[in-house]
């Protein structure tokens, strides 16, 4: 199950307000109005737009709204959890047979697992099983690193056109030496692009590609994992066995938390 990620808001409000509160300590309200020049911001986001229309064809420019999605989501599975569901579906497949699983996949959430499990239940081969499953891996990380590359290549465009919107504001200054009703403007254009491409890039684009390559490094970590736990499943092993088996994975953090569990599990069965 996905949930609203509040870090990527939280990040992106708190480096606003670091800026706001530069700008505001300097001259007040008064000031904010000279950080805001609609020609900049324009020149800084169509170039980056444009640039990125050149980069990339339009299916992978589709994947821009699901790349940002997925920053702003997160998934509950926590490797403590998906141990526990492994040795259930474990003592179950001993107890019952590998067909029995079929209605424990109900009170499945991850589509990955359940894949996996009716692979197992239909009688493919471990083997077979590991390739299906690791042809998912290969191609769920290609569809990551092309967003992720996309949002890189942003990062990169947009203190670029920040550049070239001070080059067009120092031309049209010069142009205008004589008249000094221009310079003001003609500055601003020069100073706030350069401003604009800077926070595009590091406030919002570069930040988000990391955290996207983080996501896919820990999404790929916890689906070996279940690939470990499928084929453990389908070849009868020992629930305590696999259990231990897939605790190797653990950190410090989530022995903790799973020793919590087991807990809450001895006082729930208690009850």
């Amino acid at each position: 199950m996905k949930k609203f990620d509040m870090l990527t808001p939280i990040g992106i409000v708190l480096g606003l307000a670091m800026i706001m509160f530069g700008i505001l300590s300097g001259n007040g309200l008064a000031g904010l109005a000279s950080f805001l020049d609609p020609a900049s911001l324009f020149i800084v986001l169509g170039g980056t737009a444009g640039a990125l229309f050149i980069s990339f064809n339009m299916k992978e420019l589709k994947l821009v709204p699901v790349v940002v999605k997925a920053a702003f989501s997160r998934k509950e599975m926590e490797l403590p959890v998906l141990i526990n569901t492994f040795v259930r579906l474990a003592d179950r497949a001993r107890r019952e047979g590998l067909l029995a699983l079929e209605a424990e996949l109900e009170d499945v959430d991850d589509e990955f697992i359940k894949k996996g499990i009716l692979l197992a239940v239909d009688g493919v081969e471990p083997e077979v099983i590991n390739d299906i499953m690791n042809a998912e891996i290969s191609a769920m990380e290609e569809r990551h690193l092309k967003g992720k590359t996309i949002l890189d290549k942003a990062g990169e465009y947009a203190p670029a056109w920040g550049m070239i919107g001070t080059l067009i504001g120092l031309v049209l200054m010069l142009n205008n030496l004589n008249d000094p009703t221009t310079l003001g403007p003609n500055m601003a254009i020069a100073i706030l692009t350069t401003l604009y491409g800077s926070l595009i890039a590091n406030l919002i684009c570069i930040p988000m590609a990391n955290k996207l390559g983080n996501k896919t490094e820990k999404e790929v970590f916890l689906k070996q994992i279940i690939i470990e736990g499928v084929i453990g499943v389908q070849s009868g092993q020992n629930p305590k066995i696999l259990e231990e088996k897939l605790s190797a994975f653990l950190t410090s953090r989530d022995r903790v938390q799973e020793e919590v569990m087991e807990m809450e599990a001895l006082e729930e069965s208690v009850r």
